[in-house]
């Protein structure tokens, strides 16, 4: 049976550079194959549409939000109508989706160009052009091995600006191509087939995108994780024939305004171990169990580049799960980096072991807050869906901080209780606890076990096991493995503020 070679390049979107430029509007006439052109609804069109409002009509075209309509011409780039609704309802979410949409309705376009039109939309030049940016890179990425694999689908994106909008367009631009880049890094790992991007090659990776970042990167392997007592990583990867990696990241400005640990869970495949998952479609998708490590590596290389003044430290925890005569059992022990032990009674619920070390390790330097980041219980994808990812913490100014981040770039996240009655599920007779809780709850009595390993320090979890994959593209959203959290994780870490207090 071939497969992908295992030298594959794991990250092969992020080889290939996308112009992006802001122009005049001649000179995008002049080289772009296709021009949107934002329309509000009951409103007359702009002029270079080449149409009015009663011919966008006859068509069905009605300015909705999100609706397209492409208009060919003879001359120049076809023109593309995007309704944009009513005005004064603008935010930077909406210019990015619409912006995706755009990319979206003309798929064969690959020189695409957008103007400015912040007035009446609410919206800072610098914010539009970011906004319209990473919509438009985000909606043409892909993730693709066939035969034109080396064909990028974009080759460039104009934004076109008035002589006096040109400084703040081209700095809003540039941090739109420095996010979606980032997150284009995210994407690839997480959609990766697991035999390519093993642990080892994860840590590869991250020395390479890492170090041209800007970022110290620090591998671990297998014998050194067995001197630092790593139990809940040696535990889990005991079933696998691939090594264990951990690797830490760390990005550090001069003079920091704040220290902050990244947690990230790299279960490379799960397949349940020996409480092995059903043959169904989320084993298939499991590869991307590794979303919670991409999002910590592919956040951390955009922090130079954007000036992030807090110190980052980013811990990937790396591993596959796999059942085998030398897998974890059921009822074993383990025992974690901060001496807690911990009895297995479910192999599937290995993410938190893994994390755990981790986060006995954060505790370790001197810290203003830990955020872990994992596609870790099913109970929370039965709660929030594939749109919204759940968080927890000990610290109502974090938990804030990272709601006000998910709202501000589109990656929602909502609170549920750390409610520390149900702590008692975990209870072990054998050991310090147990890895499992009840039927009920599950997304809370995770968070509960990990919450056991951060010595008392402002800490938050993000779980997305929801998020990480979808079923169908939406806007700027990619079908598959949508490596959900780097965007979140970016800016939290640039408005980040060390708690006081606990108060938000």
């Amino acid at each position: 049976m071939n497969t992908i070679p295992r030298d594959f390049d794991p990250i092969p979107s992020t080889r290939y550079q996308v112009r992006v430029a802001v122009v005049s509007l001649k000179q995008a006439a002049d080289e772009a194959d296709a021009l949107a052109v934002p329309v509000a609804a009951g409103v007359e069109p702009p002029e270079e549409l080449g149409t009015d409002l009663a011919g966008l009509e006859s068509a069905g075209f009605t300015g909705k939000r999100g609706q397209t309509l492409v208009l060919p011409r003879a001359d120049g780039p076809v023109r593309v109508a995007v309704g944009i609704g009513e005005r004064g309802e603008t935010d930077p979410a909406l210019v990015r989706d619409l912006a995706a949409e755009f990319a979206r309705a003309v798929p064969w376009h690959r020189k695409l160009a957008i103007e400015v039109a912040s007035e009446g939309f609410g919206v800072s030049v610098a914010d539009f052009a970011q906004a319209v940016t990473e919509g438009v890179l985000l909606a043409r990425w892909r993730y693709f091995v066939g035969r034109d694999a080396e064909q990028p689908p974009l080759e460039s994106l104009l934004i076109v600006a008035s002589d006096d909008d040109t400084a703040a367009a081209e700095i809003g631009a540039e941090r739109g191509r420095i996010v979606a880049t980032a997150c284009s890094l995210g994407r690839d790992l997480a959609n990766c087939p697991a035999t390519t991007l093993s642990a080892v090659r994860m840590a590869e990776v991250a020395v390479e995108v890492g170090g041209a970042s800007g970022l110290e990167v620090e591998v671990f392997d297998k014998d050194q994780l067995i001197a630092m007592g790593c139990g809940g990583l040696l535990g889990v990867n005991r079933g696998s024939v691939e090594p264990p990696r951990m690797v830490r990241l760390r990005y550090q400005p001069a003079d920091p305004t704040g220290r902050i640990a990244l947690i990230g869970k790299g279960i490379m495949y799960d397949s349940g171990g020996i409480s092995l998952k059903p043959s169904d479609e989320s084993h298939a998708q499991m590869k991307n169990d590794m979303t919670g490590a991409a999002a910590v590596l592919a956040s951390m290389t955009a922090l130079r580049d954007l000036g992030c003044t807090a110190a980052v430290t980013g811990y990937l925890m790396c591993t596959d799960n796999m059942p085998s005569g030398s897998a974890m059992k059921l009822g074993d022990v383990l025992t974690m980096r901060n001496g807690t032990t911990v009895e297995v009674l479910n192999t599937d619920a290995e993410g938190r072991l893994v994390m755990a070390d981790a986060l006995a390790l954060a505790t370790e330097e001197p810290v203003d807050a830990i955020v872990d980041i994992a596609t870790l219980t099913g109970a929370c994808l039965r709660t929030f869906g594939v749109e919204i990812a759940g968080v927890m913490g000990n610290n109502p100014a974090v938990v804030e901080q990272l709601r006000r981040a998910g709202d501000s770039v589109d990656e929602p996240v909502w609170e549920l209780p750390l409610h520390r009655s149900y702590r008692s599920q975990l209870e072990s007779t054998i050991a310090d606890m147990t890895n499992m809780g009840g039927i009920n709850a599950g997304s809370i009595t995770a968070a509960l076990f990990l919450e056991e390993f951060v010595a008392g320090l402002p800490w938050a979890h993000v779980d997305i096991a929801g998020t990480a994959q979808l079923p169908a593209p939406r806007t700027w959203r990619n079908k598959g493995a949508t490596g959900f959290g780097t965007k979140l994780l970016i800016e939290f870490a640039l408005r980040f503020a060390a708690p006081k207090d606990g108060a938000a």
